[in-house]
């Protein structure tokens, strides 16, 4: 495997991360389409880093609901929180696509396996950095939920990645059914939303482009 260009190695060297690599506390795994990573209401002392695919955090209730809280795409890590505490999982990771994932024994990590290697107090760091900027983004999801409309969901979300990327043209990571998902709304429902704010001349939009007029 060629090296994945992600946060979780920052500070790194070369020799280090050649190092890491060789740690029994690595697991290279493949997942085919669909198929769950992390169960819901299981424990884990692993968590995942995406080398290839995308991943769906889900949360789905006991009338087969379901909402997309995140999908994340390669470089990026789910379940360290889960790993870290010894709780059991109260989210699913599934495969959207067939997705190879680094899975790392962080649960070990932190109660000192290695603890004498170069990299072990580096790539701990990050994976606290990388945590708390995943808080963060589900601190503002939560916040979108707040909204009882549609409409205020959308405007809260559309305005926050206006707010990132620092433009008033951008495209968003999901497909209409993934961002139905994430809202947690119909997806007939807020497809006549948008279109109604298209109408409105507040937004143009073409797939996952969008523009803020």
């Amino acid at each position: 495997m060629g090296k994945i260009l992600s946060p979780l190695f920052a500070g790194l060297s070369k020799e280090e991360y050649t190092d890491m690599r060789k740690c029994e506390c690595l697991q290279e795994q493949s997942f085919d389409k669909g198929e769950v990573i992390l169960t819901a209401g299981d424990q884990t002392i692993y968590m995942g880093l995406i080398l290839s695919g995308q991943v769906s955090i889900e949360i789905n209730n006991i009338w087969g609901g379901r909402s997309m809280l995140n999908k994340l795409g390669p470089g990026e890590i789910f379940g360290e929180s889960y790993a870290i505490t010894g709780e059991s999982l109260v989210v699913e990771a599934v495969a959207i696509e067939v997705s190879r994932i680094l899975m790392i024994n962080i649960a070990g990590l932190f109660q000192g396996h290695h603890a004498d290697a170069n990299w072990h107090s580096k790539l701990l760091r990050n994976v606290l950095l990388l945590s708390a900027r995943k808080n963060v983004a589900l601190s503002q999801r939560a916040f979108l939920l707040s909204f009882t409309k549609i409409r205020g969901r959308l405007d809260a979300y559309l305005s926050a990645q206006a707010l990132e990327t620092g433009q008033r043209e951008f495209d968003i990571p999901f497909n209409r059914q993934e961002l139905a998902y994430y809202l947690n709304v119909d997806r007939s429902a807020l497809s006549k939303e948008l279109m109604r704010m298209r109408d409105e001349g507040l937004i143009e939009f073409n797939k996952n482009h969008f523009r803020i007029l």
